[in-house]
Order: structure tokens, then C-alpha cells, then sequence
């Protein structure tokens, strides 16, 4: 089996210590299909916090003898509320709708609480007719309250994942989940799809932050506790009712540990790691009773995870004793072989006991009923599933609670950010704050100061908010969307003003007068799952912008305390060491103030709160240098000789043990300028550095920052391809010029790239072919920029489908673009008519001979 080590973790002050055997191994020979053999003998055997009750199962047995094959296959298929209605829920005797990452009540995700709460009435009642001879069944309505009923404007958003697990305070966990469960209910859902319990192996993966740490022993101590807060004790009179609701361990399994970080990626692991690292927080949610698992989008050596009967069945339920349901992931059964988003019994067969298909439901729905009657379902299974689902439902007292807004805490509207609750959120900010450096102990700060606070950071919500937050990326957020809520900088002048100091604001860092202190605050832009993942961790690849402020401020001879955003540790050592202080502030949600509760002292000189938050993830020396993860303590030699982070797992200042770091070691320049080249537009979004912009007809660019937008006579608009939004969806509709581009504010130099012959990449579906010559170019700065023409490409493409349409960069470079100066690498304008459905942009190897339309050059 080869070496293996053991993970321990021992905190002092808690009730946690823990080791884990981890496997250095890789999986065992395929089986004759080619997927991983599993073996659930090497698995633990454990039992579910949640004991068989007769009473509950006398009830199941009832109900399954009095349904119909339609009403049995309704209870397993879950619908989108953007795409599902009230009527369509008494018709087809659905058994669940969710709300998407930017779906909400009539087609509006912004829509205040009491049009949540009204929509779930409806649902409810449309689900409860018994005319026609119907059952009544209550729907379920599940939402993504990942971090605090985060979908929600004016509700209580906590620090995301990364952040709590730097805290390593499990107890605050539960209390988390008390206040999540209680803000969901307010708005009339019962089902939250929380917590992620993924152990990130890869921080490039764009779900980090929806990690508690890369150690499986602290994602097994928050997973027991956020499961016991959301849904409440097993053995209590009010488990999954009251203020409680069901909750979701996700993504089963081995979704942190996907090669590259890939989201959906496959994971390499050993069955043993697969064991001891990916499903750490599983056993521990199944022994706190948690009562749905959704099934990850993610491979196991090939094998789709809502395909592998051997994980979902022998594993899951045979060997870790999972008494609930299980679900996919969002039209994940679409990507099983043989499988299409109206058509998979594959997936039922494997274990999954309830589709996710958000808009695929009523074909999915037919066929599935079909393949019940005609024998390829067989009835057991459908059965099977069918009880698990109702099992949970009756546990949790669904058919007697009556409508949304009778049940607990419905429309009880001050709860959502209720003092308490914020209260709460802002310990859990204070607790997760990280400090990297204290030169000179220049922290905490007398708050009767002239303080300046700058950077993109400091008064923008969405950037400490970030993903999964009322939007499905976090993107679009303005300040009037959290009414109960507090930015870094609102916190800070609050204390400064309160002790008589003199708080400033100043994004870019300007000021009349010269301040005592400057706190910046900047950090990465809002993404969700798919746009999130990067190429390396290095911040702001071919920009400086943080950084140049950084600079100028510190050569003014002002101190400067850094105060960095972020969703994953990063390669930023060059921010580090111009910084005199800096903090790691993850993503902290709505309570700014604990920010400022820990970088300010009293106003009597004394300390009010210090830092007590310590690195659950490594902290990387490079941008490159990743995976990077802790060994462990009785790791082999060889192991640590490896691990080199620039700060260890584990690692925080405080107060009270003050020490001064110096200079750290900086990567080359090199390594940073080239760090996010090669692609510029990921799953439908502006890869960073790069920004959308859209040009109207006088030839004015404007940045595009929310969708759907228009601007002259281009519109865009998100649509799905493989994933939900990862698509641009662009239309000229031929009244005028206008095109879209992706810009950056640093040039940079892509001659090496042309002369290795690399090709530009349009990966795209033309849905109206061009009337007009289409000019795809760049820019390279000011009156330097070249374009070719590629509407006949295009037409090629009209009836191809998804396909890809590649351009090499020599056609650009012979076309008159600059190559080694280039701050446009995409460009499309047209004056006719034009329909593009675009989910990737990037750089790839040219293949075959260089064909090169008509060129254009200014």
C-alpha cells in the first residue's frame, strides 16, 4: 500500500485533538471498466446520530402504498424556482424547488424577504391540493444559505468557510448555524445547502473559500458542529423543527482534491485519502444526524461521483450509516455517460435519490416515469428513494407545521440582522482575522488618530462579502443591499469618531492633509465556483494597482497597515513587505466593525480584542507553489524537507507574543508578470486581471459590471452551457457598431506566446450568423490596435454546435498588433447583426498551417 502519515491536530483551549492515518498512495488498479476499485472494508463503520424511529416508518410505508408511479417520481425531482411554478408543483406532485444562485421569488433574486415568504406559501399550497385525488405531500424548498441566509437582503452574512476555520472555535460554529437556520426559516425555506465540508488539497480551485481548512481534523470538528446548529440535537423535541432546518453536507466526495483545482475536476487520490482526508467531515456530520448529502460534479479516477454506486451505496450508506437522502448537484446527472438532462436512470440507479435539474425537470420528469412503467427503473429502487425523502420529511414535522409563514420564525422580519445575530457575526470576523505582520508593533492603533482608509476594499460590500452573496458570484452588490450591515471603513470611523480622531476615506489614497496612519484594504474581486479558479495564486498577475498605492503611501513616510480580502491565501510578498502591519481578513461578510475591533485599542490606551486567528491553510512562497499543504506532525522526513510555505499552517501573530518578520523573499518578477496570460475569458466571465467592456456606436467602452446589460447596439447576457452562468451570451442586433472587449491596465508582453506559434481560442456557439465583417483584435496602447476579419469562420460555425474557432497571434502581429505591449487581447466589433453564445477565451498551441483572414490595423 506504500507509505502513509498521520495528520494530527491539537489546539490548545479546545475540546480538539485528533489524528487521522493519510495515505501517500495512489488508487489501486482500475477495475475492468476502468473506474477505481473501492473497497468498503477499509472504511469506517459508523452509525447516524439520527435512530430508526417505527412510528416514522409505519407513516413511510403508508404513504408509498397510496402514490402513484407520477407521485413517486415528483418527490425525487427538484426544480428551480426560475423555472417552476406553483401550478406546475400541484400538477406534477414535485417534491422540491430550490432557488439558484441568481434565481429568487418571480424571476427577481432581489426581492425582499416578504416576497420569499409569500412564494413558499404558494408552493406549499399548491403541493398540499388533494384535488384529483391527490396526496398531500409538503414541498421542500432548499437554498444556498452557505454563509448566513446569504441570498437574502438585509439578513446577517457571516465570514465564508476559510475564515471560520482560521478562528478554530467549533462552538461559534454551532452558534452559526443556529442564526442561519433561524434567518432561512424567516423567509419561509427549510432546507439549506450548507455546510461544504471539502478538505482543499489545491487552493487554485475557485471554491476555497468554501473550505474550513486543508486539514481534515478541523473540517471534521466544524462539520459536527454547523450540522448540530443548523439542524439541532437528534434526541431533542425540536430536531429539524422550530428554529431549525435540514442541512447538507456537500460535495460527497473528494471535490477539494481535484487535479489542478479544477472545479468539477477529477480527483487522483487514493481510496486511503479519499478515506482519511475527503471524508473527514462526512462522518462527523453523519454522526450529528445531518440529513442530505449532495453529490459532487467531481470525478474519482474517471468515474462521475453521481455514477459511483460503490461510493453512494457501500460507502456512504453501507459502511458510514447515512440515514438521510441524497441529491445532485446542479444538471450534474447530464454528465453521466449515456446520460442527457432529460434522460438518466443512471444516476437514480447509482444512489442518488433526488435530481437536482433546475430546468430540465419536466423532461426529466416524462422519461423517468416512462423508464419506471416500462421496467428499466425498477419500482424497488424508485421506491427506495421515494422513502428516504419522505423519511426526512416527516422527521422533520413538515406535514403538521403548516404554511411557511405559520411555521417558527416565519416572517418574524427582525430576525434577520437582529443585534444578537450581528453580534455573533462580528465575533466570528474578530476571531478570524489573521495577522501576518506587526513590524515594530505598530498595531493596535490609538483610535483618536488621523486615519486614512483607502484602497478598492474598504467601503465595498460585495468585495468583503464576496460569492454565494444575494448573487450566485457575489457580482452586482451595492451598498443599499445590506441595510443592517457595516463596511470595513464604516467600523473604522465609528471607533475613530468615537475617540475623537479624525477618519478619512480615500479610495486611490489621495488627501489634503497628512494622516497619522493609512489602513488599505483591497483584496480579490467576488467569484463563485467555476469563475474562481485560477491558473496559480499569484495577486493581481500583470497589474500593481494595490501595490503602486501601497508604495506611494509608505514613500510619503506614512505607516501603513495592509488589510487584504481574499477567499484563499495568495502570492502577494511584495504587498507584505512594503506593509508595515498586515492583516488576513479572507472574506469577513457584513460586520466590518471586527476589523476595527482589533486593529484599535480602547479609547483608554488599553487592548480591546486580540488576534487569536491562526492559518488553516498554507501560505504560499510562489505563485506556483501549489499543492501546498500541512504533513502533519509525525509526517516522514521527507514530507517536511518539501514543505516551504512562506507562512506554515498554523501561523498568526498577536499581541501578545509581538515579533518582528523583516524581509521576506520575493519571487521573480518574471513569474508574476507572465502568472495569467493564457486565459482571458473563464466559464463565461473576465479571467482576472481582465475586464469586460462593452463600445457603443461613438466608439466610447464602458466596464460591463452587471448583467444582463445593453450598451448601443450590443446586449449581453449570462446562459448555461456546462455549468449554471458560464456562458456570455452576446447579440448585435445591427443598428450600429459595437463590439466587446476584454482590457487590462498593465500591458503585457505576449511575443514569446506569438512566437511559439499559440492561437487565440474562441470557444463559442454562433446562434445567428454574422451579416456583416466581424473584427476580432487587440490593443497595445494608445493608436495601436489591429483587427482581422472573422465573420467567415463564423458562418462555418453557425450550424456546428459548441466548437471552437482558433486564431493565431501571428495573424495579429501581422495584422499590426504590438505584441510585446498588448492591453487588449480580445476584441469583437461589428455593425450588423450577431448572435454568440461565448464561454472560453484563451491562449492554446496552434495546430496545422496559419490561415489568416483580411487584416485591419489604426
Amino acid at each position: 500500500m506504500g507509505a502513509r502519515r498521520t495528520v494530527c491536530i491539537i489546539v490548545a483551549g479546545l475540546a480538539l485533538s485528533a489524528c487521522a492515518i493519510v495515505s501517500q498512495t495512489r488508487a489501486e488498479s482500475p477495475s475492468s471498466d476502468g473506474a477505481a476499485v473501492v473497497h468498503p472494508e477499509i472504511w469506517p463503520k459508523l452509525t447516524s446520530g439520527v435512530a430508526p424511529d417505527p412510528a416514522i416508518e409505519a407513516r413511510v410505508a403508508d404513504l408509498l402504498s397510496r402514490m402513484t408511479v407520477e407521485d413517486k417520481v415528483g418527490q425525487i425531482i427538484q426544480a428551480d424556482v426560475a423555472s417552476v411554478t406553483p401550478d406546475d408543483v400541484r400538477k406534477y406532485r414535485l417534491g422540491s424547488v430550490l432557488d439558484g444562485g441568481n434565481s429568487g421569488p418571480y424571476g427577481n433574486d432581489r426581492a425582499l424577504p416578504p416576497t420569499w415568504l409569500k412564494e413558499a406559501d404558494e408552493f406549499y399550497a399548491a403541493s398540499m391540493d388533494t384535488s384529483g385525488g391527490h396526496l398531500a405531500i409538503p414541498v421542500s424548498w432548499g437554498s444556498d444559505s452557505v454563509h448566513g441566509n446569504s441570498n437574502i437582503i438585509g439578513a446577517t452574512v457571516f465570514p465564508h468557510n476559510i475564515g471560520l476555520g482560521a478562528a478554530r472555535d467549533p462552538e461559534l460554529l454551532r452558534e452559526i448555524g443556529e442564526i442561519t437556520a433561524i434567518e432561512t426559516r424567516v423567509v419561509g425555506q427549510d432546507w439549506t445547502f450548507a455546510p461544504t465540508i471539502a478538505v482543499v488539497q489545491d487552493d487554485r480551485w475557485g471554491r476555497t473559500y468554501e473550505s474550513y481548512s486543508e486539514n481534515p481534523q478541523i473540517v471534521r470538528a466544524y462539520a459536527y458542529q454547523m450540522v448540530r446548529g443548523i439542524q439541532g440535537d437528534p434526541i431533542a423535541p425540536d430536531f429539524l423543527r422550530g428554529p431549525h432546518i435540514i442541512a447538507t453536507a456537500k460535495h460527497f466526495l473528494g471535490d477539494g482534491g481535484t487535479d489542478q483545482g479544477h472545479d468539477q475536476g477529477d480527483n487522483l487520490s487514493s481510496e486511503e485519502d479519499l478515506r482519511d482526508i475527503h471524508s473527514a467531515g462526512y462522518q462527523s456530520a453523519i454522526e450529528a444526524g445531518v440529513q442530505s448529502v449532495m453529490v459532487s460534479f467531481s470525478d474519482w479516477h474517471g468515474q462521475k461521483m453521481s455514477g459511483n454506486r460503490a461510493l453512494l451505496e457501500d460507502v456512504l450508506r453501507g459502511r458510514l450509516g447515512f440515514n438521510g437522502f441524497t441529491v445532485s448537484d446542479w444538471n450534474a446527472h447530464g454528465q453521466l455517460p449515456g446520460c442527457t438532462l432529460a434522460d438518466c436512470p443512471a444516476a437514480l440507479l447509482a444512489g442518488i435519490d433526488m435530481y437536482m435539474a433546475p430546468d430540465s425537470w419536466k423532461g426529466l420528469y416524462a422519461n423517468t416515469v416512462a423508464e419506471v412503467k416500462s421496467g428499466q427503473i425498477p419500482m424497488a429502487r424508485l421506491d427506495e428513494a421515494v422513502s428516504r425523502i419522505l423519511r426526512v420529511k416527516l422527521r422533520a414535522g413538515v406535514f403538521e407545521a403548516g404554511p411557511p409563514s405559520r411555521r417558527s420564525y416565519g416572517g418574524k422580519w427582525d430576525e434577520l440582522a437582529s443585534p444578537e445575530h450581528r453580534a455573533v457575526a462580528r465575533q466570528a470576523v474578530r476571531e478570524s482575522l489573521v495577522l501576518l505582520k506587526n513590524e515594530h508593533q505598530l498595531l493596535p492603533l490609538k483610535p483618536g488618530l488621523n486615519v486614512l482608509v483607502a484602497g478598492n476594499g474598504a467601503n465595498d460590500m460585495g468585495k468583503q462579502t464576496g460569492g454565494w452573496t444575494i448573487s450566485w458570484q457575489g457580482t452586482g452588490n451595492t451598498r443599499a443591499d445590506f441595510p443592517r450591515a457595516q463596511t470595513v471603513y464604516e467600523g473604522i470611523a465609528a471607533q475613530v469618531n468615537a475617540a475623537h480622531g479624525t477618519p478619512a476615506l480615500s479610495i486611490d489614497g489621495s488627501f489634503r492633509r497628512k494622516p497619522d496612519v493609512a489602513i488599505v484594504v483591497f483584496g480579490e474581486d467576488p467569484y463563485a465556483e467555476f469563475m474562481g479558479d485560477r491558473p496559480n495564486l499569484a495577486f493581481e498577475p500583470g497589474d500593481s494597482h494595490d501595490l503602486q498605492l501601497l508604495r506611494s503611501l509608505k514613500a510619503q513616510g506614512i505607516p501603513v497597515i495592509a488589510v487584504f480580502l481574499s477567499g484563499r491565501p495568495m502570492y502577494l510578498t511584495r504587498e507584505i513587505n512594503v506593509a508595515d502591519a498586515f492583516v488576513a481578513a479572507w472574506l469577513p461578510g457584513t460586520e466590518g466593525g471586527g476589523i476595527a475591533d482589533v486593529l484599535f485599542r480602547k479609547p483608554d490606551g488599553s487592548i480591546q480584542y486580540d488576534f487569536r486567528g491562526r492559518l488553516s491553510f498554507s501560505w504560499p512562497r510562489s505563485p506556483n507553489q501549489t499543492p501546498l499543504n500541512w504533513p502533519g506532525p509525525n509526517a516522514p522526513p521527507q514530507a517536511w524537507q518539501s514543505y516551504n510555505p512562506l507562512f506554515a499552517y498554523g501561523y498568526g501573530l498577536d499581541y501578545a507574543h509581538p515579533r518582528d518578520i523583516g524581509q521576506l523573499p520575493e519571487a521573480p518578477e518574471g513569474e508574476l508578470v507572465s502568472a495569467n496570460n493564457d486565459t482571458y475569458l473563464h466559464a463565461g466571465h473576465a479571467a482576472a486581471p481582465w475586464i469586460l467592456t462593452a463600445m457603443d456606436a461613438s466608439g466610447v467602452s464602458s466596464p460591463v459590471t452587471r448583467l444582463p446589460a445593453q450598451i448601443g447596439a450590443v446586449s449581453l447576457s449570462s446562459a448555461d452551457y456546462k455549468a449554471q452562468e458560464d456562458t456570455l451570451a452576446v447579440r448585435w442586433n445591427g443598428s450600429g457598431r459595437a463590439g466587446i472587449a476584454l482590457t487590462g491596465t498593465v500591458p503585457i508582453n505576449l511575443s514569446r506566446q506569438t512566437n511559439g506559434d499559440m492561437a487565440l481560442q474562441l470557444a463559442l456557439r454562433v446562434d445567428e450568423a454574422p451579416s456583416a465583417p466581424v473584427m476580432l483584435g487587440g490593443a497595445c496602447g494608445a493608436n495601436c490596435s489591429a483587427a482581422i476579419d472573422i465573420a467567415q469562420p463564423l458562418r462555418t460555425a453557425t450550424k456546428a454546435g459548441w466548437t471552437t474557432v482558433n486564431i493565431r497571434l501571428s495573424c495579429l502581429k501581422a495584422a499590426g498588433l504590438k505584441m510585446d505591449r498588448v492591453t487588449t487581447p480580445f476584441s469583437l466589433t461589428t455593425s450588423g447583426q450577431l448572435g454568440l453564445s461565448l464561454t472560453a477565451v484563451k491562449l492554446v498551441p496552434g495546430e496545422g498551417p496559419p490561415v489568416c483572414p483580411a487584416p485591419q490595423q489604426s
